[in-house]
């Protein structure tokens, strides 16, 4: 039997996939109502974490950050059955995935750090992707059951919180990309483009496609026969930021990108492949 904390969109349909392949799921939620809200699909809801928990051999849990996974798991802790494997699909540091490993090790329980690159839809799906890392034999003994729930299971090795350093790096990734689509929108804007061009020249252009080429270039350190000098980059760099000031817009990144070209151009490298900002990362 299973237990499931953290009803939000994610959790919800994983239980709603979990019941579907014949899974006996306990369910709890801090706003109880979220988790009544799965009884329809064959859920057993609590109001009582501790009961929610009791007679699970396997708990996963999708909360919002370590400390609501803390707290929630030290309520928990009364009801879980000695031996019980604990699931994190949370976001959270390396340091807690790490800590908890060892603290709940202690205790005499499993926990294996699993976050997850899917949103809701693919929760309900099953695609997308999740993470683990950590004591292979563990790995191993949940990867059937992990695998189910997940389109792909991406084992990372035996390092304790790798996984958690993974997805961070992954949505780190996500959340620069979001910010610079919002500067392009802003200087379409600016420019009198429509949103649905800018989607029409990306469909036909795909940057995406470049990204490992341009990320070994970047990590290569040698930035000495560019595809696109760094005075060049700059150049554009301030046309972009020209366009939307003329129209009173609002840029999120590309001025700091602004800044830290000016730094390497100071340094010596403007006639250097533009990509040699990233030095300092690598």
């Amino acid at each position: 039997m299973i237990a499931f904390l953290g009803m939000g969109l994610l959790g919800s349909n994983f239980v709603r996939a979990l019941i579907s392949n014949g899974e006996t799921v306990q369910v709890w939620n801090r706003t109880t109502s979220k988790a009544t809200a799965l009884e329809q699909y064959g859920a057993k809801a609590f109001s009582d974490v501790a009961a929610a928990v009791k007679g699970a051999d396997r708990i996963h849990i999708t909360l919002k950050d370590d400390q609501s996974v803390d707290e929630v798991l030290a309520a928990a802790a009364a009801g879980l059955t000695p031996g019980a494997i604990i699931i994190d699909h949370t976001t959270t540091s390396v340091d807690g995935a790490i800590q908890r490993t060892k603290d709940w090790g202690t205790r005499g329980f499993t926990y294996v750090h699993a976050p997850v690159f899917m949103g809701p839809p693919n929760a309900l799906e099953s695609t997308g992707y999740m993470l683990v890392s950590g004591d292979q034999a563990v790995i191993s003994s949940i990867s059937p059951a992990l695998g189910k729930m997940t389109g792909r299971l991406i084992n990372l090795g035996e390092v304790t919180g790798k996984a958690a350093g993974i997805k961070l790096v992954g949505n780190s990734f996500l959340v620069g990309l979001t910010a610079s689509l919002s500067d392009t929108l802003s200087l379409a804007k600016a420019l009198n483009i429509h949103n649905n061009e800018v989607a029409g020249l990306l469909e036909i252009w795909n940057p995406g496609a470049g990204i490992n080429n341009r990320l070994k270039r970047m990590t290569s350190g040698d930035y000495s026969n560019p595809s696109w000098e760094l005075n060049m980059a700059r150049k554009d760099t301030q046309l972009f930021i020209d366009a939307v000031d003329k129209k009173n817009g609002h840029l999120a990144v590309l001025p700091a990108i602004a800044e830290e070209m000016d730094r390497w151009i100071a340094k010596g490298h403007g006639n250097e492949d533009w990509v040699v900002i990233g030095k300092d990362a690598i």
